[in-house]
């Protein structure tokens, strides 16, 4: 008579095939997770794209730093104006 213990020599295999599919299973949830972030990602690096593209001589260059450091708050507008004033922009 066939039971449910190891006396049929089964029982032991039926541990490594159900630790073998909750492997499987967690990689299947992690790649899912990593394809989710991934695809946000690509998403968003298309929206930060720079505003102006940089000109001849690194003028945009220097435009586009003033313009970071404006918009975080590190200079005043009076300072902001004086500085563009200053370097022709």
């Amino acid at each position: 008579m066939m039971g449910y213990d190891d006396a049929g020599g089964g029982g032991g295999w039926m541990w490594v095939f159900g630790g073998l599919m909750m492997v499987g299973l967690l990689v299947l949830i992690g790649a899912l997770v990593w394809a989710v972030i991934a695809a946000n990602n690509r998403a968003n690096r298309g929206l930060t794209a720079p505003a102006t593209a940089p000109e001849a001589g690194g003028r945009g260059r220097t435009r586009q730093v003033l313009d970071e450091r404006y918009a975080r708050g590190e200079m005043s507008s009076e300072e902001y104006t004086e500085r563009l004033h200053t370097l022709g922009l």
